[in-house]
Formats: C-alpha cells, structure tokens, sequence
C-alpha cells in the first residue's frame, strides 16, 4: 500500500506484475474498490495509468486516490471477461461504467404438446418447446399474440384447462382458438396452423403469404368457397400486419446497439430483430463517472454495455453496434463461448443493418433528450425548494417517511430516497413495525427513523441533507428527538401536513424548529416535487402493507404459536377436522394428539383464547 496518488511507487507495483491474462482491481483509501479491469497482458495494461500524458479526466482523478492494485491471473481473456462483469455486478465500483439491469425480458413460448399452446412466457426458459424472443417489453409480446392469435388461431390456455374441457369455451365463439380440446379442429389443420405460426415468429411470413395463397386457390379450385373464404380473410389479416412492420431480406437473429452521450449522461438503446422483424427497442442508462470527457467514452460505455448486458440472457448470432469498441474480437469471442455458438459482432456500413442502426440511434438520442429534459425539470425543482425553505444548499439526497396500517394492524413504515436524477429505488426501504400499541404513529415513526439512522450512523448508507416527514408538529418532533439521540446533525427536517380539507395543493409545511407553517403556492415547482416524494413514501407504505396483511391472512392462528410446526399443526387440523374444533377443544383433548405435550397444549390453549 503506498500513498494516495503516489504515480512512481505504483508504476513500481505495476512493473513486478505478471504479463498474463486476468482482473486488476484500483483500491482507494479504506479499501474501496474505485475501478475492475480486464487485461490481455496485466503489466502493460495496468502501467498505462500512470504514463505522463493522454489520460482521460475520469482516469487521473480515479490515479490520484489509488492506494493499492490487486490483480488475479485468469487461464485466458474470455475468463478474465467473465470474472471482471461479476466483479462489476457485485461491487459496483465507483469508476466503472454501471448497467442495472436484473429483470428478465418476455418471449413468446410454443409448447411441446400434440396441440401446443402459444402464450407469453418470463422467466427460466424450462418447459420443453420452442421460445421466440425476447421481445423488449411485455407490451410488444402480448401485441404479437393478439395478433398470431387473430392469424392462426393457436391455442393460449394452459395445459390443465385445456384437459378439462367438455365443450368450446369463448376463444372460440369469437374465432380466436379452434377448439382442439374438443376436437372440432383435425390434427393436420392444427398442425398447419402452429407451422404457420412458427414460420412468422421466425420471420418467413412471405413463405407464409404464399403457402394460405395456394390453399386459397385449391380450395376455390375445388369449389370449397367456404373454406377458400377463410383463407381469403387469414390472407387479408396477414398483409395487413407485414404492412405495420418493416421485414429485412435478412433472417439472422440480430440485436442492435446505439449510444449516445450528453450533459452527463449517457442512453444505449437496444433493439431486437428476430427473423428480419423488429421487435421494437429499450433505453437503458448506464452509470459512468462524470468527470470522464475522453472522446473515447461512448465507445467505453458500449463496450462496457455489451460485457454486462449479455451475462445471463440469450446471445444472438449477431450484434451490431453504432461505434468501433477496443476489442470487438474480445467480447465476440467470450460471448460465443458463453452461448456455445459463434457471435458477429460489427459496425453495420450497408442494406439492413445500416438502416436499423440509424432508427437505433434516433432512439438513443430521442430518449437521452428526454431523460436530460426531466432531469433539468428535476434541478429546477430542486432550486426551487432551495429558496422556498430558505435552505443553506440545495439537497442532494432527500428522504421521506410514511405509515400505514389497517386500525393500527399489520403497521408497515417506508422510507424512500430521491436525489436530482429522480427517486433512489435500490435506497428505498421499508420496516415491518412490532411490539407498539396499535394506531400508535408516533411510536412507529420513532422506531423506523431509530432502526434507519442507527445503520446510517454505522456507515451502512449516507444521512440525507433533507428529512420530509409525512404529518405535522407531532411527527416532525418525534423525529427531531430521534435524530439528536443518534447524533445525526446537518439534516433540514420538514413536516409535511395535509390541512384540515386534505386538499392537494394546500399542504402546510413545518420547518422544525420553526412554529409557523409555510404554505407554498399550488404551482409552486418546489412544492410539486414536495408532493412527488411524499406520495411516493405513500404508495410505497401502502403496498407494503397491503402485502403484509394478505399475509398475515394467509397465515393460520396455529402458526404464531412456539412450538407448533408444520406437523403438529396438521395433526391438529386433522384429530379435529378444522380450526374451529381445534379452538373448542380443552387442555386435556388437545394433548391427546399425537406430538402434543401437555404443556405445549396449554400454549396452544392459551393462545388461542388470548
């Protein structure tokens, strides 16, 4: 360990390191990990930093608060790949570009079955069949449904309702399903359809186009006009969906990748080809180090983007990208491994690909515009406050709390976090309130705000510069108590009282230890944002709790009660034959269940007619 930003000693450091694949990671004071990497060669990567001219404005901040290098060697680049993206996802270093992105994306799942069901599908990819996907919301999933379902006629129930059936149900009535749980449908007519349908999901809706065209023509041929009308109008459909969509001479499964950088931030917006059809498209928001003005940064990010998005999702056959990264054949490589099959990845020049690209990047800047017209909405309101409460600065971090409770049961409290980007959601959090006489608010508001600022005051997360309290004078002084107990100074407390008409608009704020209300403006900016953080503490209590009361209902009276486990617990139900009796019987009955002991029956009495 040497001295912070001691460029000579750590150039030392990195000259003893060997010239092997593998992670490096930059380590500030008390041990925080500023920066992970991945090298070809360690030695020569890691000695890049600390050359006397050409860093970037991000990397000489991040040299000057190095303490300490730890490398760790790996077998080759594409394992040093994988190893530097968990490091990433589990660190969250300050100085690396950060995608959160944990949710799963929708696909279209055809099932393996005699008559298969076609239905959207999130999650595990475990049933046995075919998924088609991903698509880029839940949306654009269920619109292509609607619409195969129109086409073809696949049926979309589960499995145990279709075994069920005894006549037609109303997909039927209303031509959306052919009914093979009653067989008014043949097996090869059912087959055709599901070819058919797997033949547009694959993108050859033209081969589709003139299969039902040719059907058509056989069926008048024969003088079938029924059944040649019904091909007729399955055609109609058809043309008028490939019309809505632009289809690609190009089949292979491609993602599209554009990025773009401004004020600060930064959009990748990700868009999904399936068999020449595009799926439609999703902005994401990476972290990065504002101090980074390199020209190289957006080739960063999307490198960044690339490594971090794919662990864990399926990998197309081809990823296009709107701007070169440092080593395409790197990433293509680790990505074909990760996939077991060979992965493209390139900048599109011509046909398709280019096309795609620029609506790609349109998206990207359209939705960075607009991200970076509502932090500025954001800022403002933010000043505004500033003046509003006569604050000193204006808060980076606000916190605000909530109760909700149903007749003082179940109570649940909330805090949630927002900052001049917008609401803090990873720093929300929410405490199950116990052991307080019921209705008590000022007693849980006491326990919430000691059990958050006691972790506060441990380090576990920062104390914000302005505290709203969702109440008045009474609330805001329990809270006052609270934070001079735990030592926490330099935090404005705000009350936030609804008035006597409970009125949005008319709310009275307490500026502790100020005894007069303020009452702002119905279009004041700041006190829209004081309203935007209060009803989120609200929503975000209320669902709590509501989720806590369902299961509190749920919950069987013989679950609470020490000692009585699954077991037992049937054993009960099942020598009584129900709750009820179970609450009837005496002391002695009860311990005449098997596993009940005398003294733990006189618990099970006593608890159940407490």
């Amino acid at each position: 360990m040497v001295e912070a930003g001691d460029i000579n000693a750590l150039r030392e450091m990195a000259k003893i390191m060997p010239a092997l694949p593998g992670v490096y990671r930059m380590i500030g004071a008390d041990e925080v990990i500023l920066y992970v990497g991945k090298a070809r060669n360690l030695r020569n990567r890691v000695s890049s930093y600390f050359r006397a001219s050409g860093l970037s404005n991000r990397i000489q901040s991040m040299v000057s608060q190095v303490v300490d290098i730890e490398i760790t060697v790996t077998h080759s680049e594409n394992e040093a790949l994988i190893l530097e993206n968990n490091l990433i996802k589990s660190l969250n270093p300050r100085y690396n570009v950060l995608l959160r992105d944990d949710k799963s994306y929708p696909y279209i799942y055809l099932s393996d079955h005699v008559f298969p069901e076609l239905r959207y599908h999130r999650g595990a990819r475990k049933g046995k069949g075919r998924y088609f996907g991903p698509y880029p919301s839940s949306s654009s999933a269920r619109e292509s449904l609607h619409l195969l379902q129109k086409l073809f006629r696949v049926r979309q129930c589960r499995d145990s309702y279709f075994s069920n059936r005894s006549r037609p149900c109303l997909q039927y009535q209303i031509k959306r399903c052919r009914a093979p749980c009653v067989g008014l449908v043949t097996d090869k007519d059912y087959a055709d359809d599901v070819r058919h349908t797997t033949m547009f999901l694959e993108g050859k809706s033209r081969e589709v186009n003139d299969e039902i065209l040719q059907h058509m023509e056989q069926a008048s041929a024969n003088l079938e006009f029924e059944q040649a009308a019904v091909f007729r109008d399955q055609l109609a459909a058809l043309t008028r969906v490939q019309e809505q969509q632009f289809v690609g001479t190009d089949s292979r499964d491609t993602d599209i990748l554009a990025v773009a950088v401004e004020g600060g931030l930064a959009c990748v917006s990700a868009s999904f080809v399936r068999g020449g059809r595009n799926l439609g498209s999703k902005a994401f928001f990476p972290k990065f180090s504002v101090a980074d003005d390199s020209q190289d940064l957006p080739a960063d990010i999307l490198e960044a983007f690339v490594s971090q998005f794919y662990q864990q999702k399926q990998v197309p056959t081809r990823i296009m990208i709107s701007i070169n990264v440092s080593d395409p054949d790197l990433l293509a490589e680790a990505l074909g491994q990760q996939s077991g099959h060979k992965v493209q990845l390139l900048v599109p020049e011509r046909g398709d690909g280019r096309r795609w690209m620029q609506m790609a990047q349109i998206n990207a800047e359209d939705a960075l515009r607009r991200r970076l017209a509502t932090h500025a909405s954001l800022r403002i309101q933010f000043e505004q406050l500033t003046d509003a409460l006569a604050l000193s600065a204006t808060p980076e971090r606000i916190e605000c709390f909530d109760i909700s409770h149903t007749n003082g049961t179940e109570t649940v409290a909330s805090c949630v976090v927002f900052g001049p980007e917008g609401p803090l959601k990873s720093d929300y959090r929410r405490f199950n309130i116990k052991d307080i006489q019921p209705g008590d608010d000022y007693a849980a508001m006491r326990q919430a705000l000691s059990r958050r600022y006691t972790r506060a005051m441990d380090g576990e997360h920062p104390v914000p510069d302005l505290l709203l309290i969702d109440g008045g004078k009474g609330q805001l002084g329990v809270a006052a108590e609270i934070l001079e107990e735990l030592q926490v100074v330099d935090v404005t407390l705000v009350g936030v009282a609804k008035g006597r008409e409970r009125i949005p608009g008319k709310e009275r704020l307490f500026l502790w230890p100020a005894k007069d209300a303020t009452i702002l403006p119905p279009h004041s900016p700041a006190l829209h944002l004081i309203q935007q953080v209060r009803d989120e503490a609200h929503r975000f209590a209320i669902t709590g709790h509501r989720a806590r009361r369902a299961r509190s209902r749920k919950q069987s009276s013989l679950e609470q009660i020490p000692g009585v486990g699954d077991k037992r617990r049937q054993a009960l139900l099942k020598h009584f034959g129900g709750l009820q009796e179970v609450a009837r019987a005496g002391v002695n009955e009860l311990a005449k269940v098997p596993g009940i002991s005398q003294e733990l029956a006189q618990k099970i009495f006593d608890a159940l007619h407490a």
